[in-house]
């Protein structure tokens, strides 16, 4: 990222530097004339000049409104700029986080984002509004002010600045220990928001396991860590700032020592001491000012580090490159050759190996494997939300790295056996499923809700679509989720379908629901199933059983069972109670719909 793509007003900086000079020039200015006045005061005591005077007071006076006037107008302006650069580079971050590829997500945590995303750049932030317009005032003035002393007396400003260099290296110093002290902050900070963001997320696990005092213990610990570092940073501030004031008064009181020297010499004026005096105050007062702006610099530098490290970096999956299909001619085969895979994170430990699966297009492909033989990594690798170690996945003889990413997630529609909803309307979680949002109709929403049957229970909620789920849908049960997720891909229309567990946590009656919705999205597509229970898996055109990391039998649901020492027998053996189970269940409750109906 340049510089310059963060500072898209120059014109606006220009003229709050040119408010800035004009300023600085009349507060620094106030000096001289205040010095000469005293001259004319002093050397003509008898003289009435009050008319002089008060002209001169009367000038003085509009000249710092003036000054008044364009101070105002800077603070305006560089507050004004410092703003729109602080929200494009919270546009700018959020942009390259969501860029990123998944395995960055996968070693990177949530609330260390969130960190970068809020606190480091409201401390960059004010690095470049306030503290950047206070700084560059204090540099004028401070430089103005120089200058007038030289003008005044060279000599005595000249042992004056002997103090300079001294306060220089501490400076540096100060300015580098501070800059690493606030990243260790800030990275606590992130620590520290990010259990505070993974306790109150799962708060319903916290309280059923009791554990709201250990948490909040370790939290505690937590930001205790922050203060620590927060009363290293006070200790380093104050003896700074504390050197930095002793410094000043003894310049101040250096002034008053040499300058009455040279009066009593006659090398200087009573009103060019008063008016050196009053250049030294400024001075010393600009300094501070800079002390404070050179401070708050290394804070912001320290925060900017880390924005600048989320910037820069380079997703190592492409986000939106590549070709597209034309859309009349996509069918939707897929095809897994030779795929061997591991996640990034967890590279020693190998899913897949040799992993080969054909799905023709329009076909129902089911899934079947024991726990933890990668099923759902499938879903991902389709998705490209990874790549494959070795191998090709290829759609319609097409390898998806070759296709753009964002435009080939589009043509795949998802539901997961936890679907995650967004703090919104129902209306707008199942808008979500659209290209645009913003360009779906109530008539378009309805009408998916309606095949995905969750119309009814929509229209028995007060405020129907409008009812807001809450975070990740919460306020929802879970077939109620799983048919606003239904209606969501029904809305986008996908040329491929993929189910993950779609039924496996719903009762025997939301099942049949959502199983019901689920067979009208799968009309037309190419769909691949992941899936254990036999109602439904019977009904797909093929059945593949995972294992050890590749395909150990596929075929029709019938021949697959019919073969007695076949691992997919095995595991519907498994499950034969499970079934039974579940059959009685629904046979229940229709009898008991039944009952109500005849009593009725």
């Amino acid at each position: 990222l340049q510089v310059q793509n963060n500072f898209p007003f120059p014109c606006c900086f220009a003229a709050a530097v040119g408010f800035l000079a004009v300023s600085s020039v009349i507060t620094m200015s106030a000096p001289f004339f205040m010095g000469k006045v005293i001259d004319i005061i002093y050397t003509n005591p008898s003289e009435d000049f009050t008319d002089s005077l008060t002209n001169l007071c009367a000038l003085l006076s509009g000249i710092f409104l003036c000054g008044g006037a364009a101070n105002a107008t800077r603070v305006y302006l560089m507050q004004t700029a410092g703003q729109r650069i602080v929200k494009r580079l919270r546009a700018t971050i959020f942009s390259s986080i969501l860029k990123q590829e998944t395995a960055f997500f996968d070693k990177t945590r949530t609330g260390e984002l969130i960190n970068r995303l809020s606190s480091d750049t409201a401390l960059l932030g004010r690095s470049v509004t306030e503290n950047l317009s206070d700084g560059l005032r204090a540099g004028a003035q401070a430089s103005v002010g120089v200058a007038m002393m030289f003008f005044v007396s060279p000599s005595l400003a000249a042992f004056v600045l002997s103090v300079v260099p001294p306060l220089a290296v501490l400076a540096v110093i100060y300015g580098r220990y501070l800059r690493k002290l606030t990243k260790m902050t800030q990275d606590s900070l992130a620590e520290a928001t990010q259990l505070a963001e993974e306790r109150i997320g799962n708060i319903r696990t916290v309280r059923a396991f009791g554990q709201e005092v250990a948490e909040m213990e370790k939290y505690t610990n937590k930001v205790d860590y922050v203060l620590q570092l927060a009363k290293r940073e006070a200790l380093v501030r104050a003896g700074f700032f504390g050197a930095t004031g002793l410094s000043g008064n003894l310049i101040v009181l250096s002034v008053l020592y040499k300058g009455g020297l040279l009066m009593g010499n006659a090398y200087m004026t009573v009103g060019e001491l008063s008016s050196f005096l009053m250049y030294a105050f400024w001075v010393g007062i600009s300094i501070g000012g800079l002390s404070s702006f050179y401070s708050e610099l290394m804070k912001g530098l320290g925060a900017g580090g880390r924005l600048w490290e989320l910037i820069e970096r380079k997703p190592q999956l492409p986000f939106d490159e590549g070709i597209t299909l034309d859309k009349d001619t996509f069918r939707g085969a897929l095809e897994f050759k030779d795929v061997e895979f591991a996640y990034p994170t967890r590279p020693e430990t190998s899913i897949f190996k040799d992993f080969s699966l054909s799905i023709p297009a329009g076909s129902v492909m089911a899934l079947v494997g024991p726990s933890g033989t990668g099923k759902s990594t499938i879903v991902s690798l389709l998705l490209r939300l990874y790549d494959p170690i070795s191998g090709t996945i290829t759609v319609d003889g097409f390898d998806i790295r070759q296709l753009n990413p964002l435009w080939f997630r589009t043509k795949i529609g998802t539901v997961s056996q936890e679907p995650i909803l967004f703090s919104c309307s129902i209306a707008e979680n199942i808008a979500y499923g659209a290209e645009d949002p913003s360009t779906v109709t109530a008539e378009e929403i309805q009408k998916v809700a309606e095949i995905a049957n969750a119309a009814s229970f929509i229209r028995g909620f007060p405020k129907g679509f409008d009812t807001v789920v809450g975070e990740k849908g919460i306020l929802l049960s879970g077939g109620q989720k799983q048919r606003i997720a239904i209606a969501r891909a029904l809305l986008k229309n996908p040329k491929i379908l993929l189910l993950d567990e779609a039924t496996s946590a719903l009762d025997a009656e939301n099942e049949y629901l959502v199983q019901e919705a689920l067979d009208r999205l799968m009309e037309g597509r190419t769909v691949l199933i992941i899936a254990h229970r036999l109602s439904t898996i019977q009904n797909a055109d093929f059945v593949a059983v995972l294992g050890q990391g590749k395909i150990l039998e596929c075929g029709k649901h019938e021949e697959l069972l019919a073969n007695p020492n076949g691992l997919f027998r095995k595991l519907m053996q498994k499950q034969a109670f499970l079934q039974n189970s579940d059959t009685f269940a629904l046979d229940l409750q229709s009898r008991e719909k039944n009952i109500l109906k005849e009593n009725v």
